[in-house]
């Protein structure tokens, strides 16, 4: 699968007190990419009939970023199986490639009307091939 990318530079509200990026901003991250990559996949049709929502999230901090850092981000779809989707983010540094997180998240599909689980169809998993 072709990850989707983008890139953002650490701002000083990233910080923590030991001047790192807070792990709460990198959930933040996980959750934003994420949700960038539905949105510019999936056809409007699509985004009207489901929602995801978040089943839990595992996180491996490699290294830190501080302020001013550049990251690249990558996401891409790395299973699917009834309702949930594994969806793999992996944060560089952009300047010397050498990571700085690995997450793995699983997310489940709901129906936007009734918020019941979806089984995920071939046309959606064909959205991130």
């Amino acid at each position: 699968m072709t990850p989707f990318e983008k890139d953002i530079q650490v701002q000083a509200e990233d910080l923590d007190d030991l001047n790192h990026v807070n792990n709460v901003r990198y959930v933040q991250w996980i959750q934003d990419i994420s949700k960038e990559h539905w949105q510019k996949k999936a056809p409007a049709t699509l985004k009207e009939e489901v929602i995801w929502v978040v089943l839990n999230h595992n996180i491996t901090y490699k290294s830190a970023a501080k302020l001013n850092d550049h990251i690249k981000i990558k996401t891409h779809i790395a299973k699917t199986k009834g309702a949930i989707s594994t969806r793999i983010v992996e944060m560089f540094d952009a300047g010397t490639n050498l990571p700085i997180v690995y997450a793995k998240t699983e997310w489940v599909m709901l129906n936007a009307v009734t918020y019941k689980p979806m089984r995920v169809s071939e046309e959606i998993q064909n959205i991130f091939t």
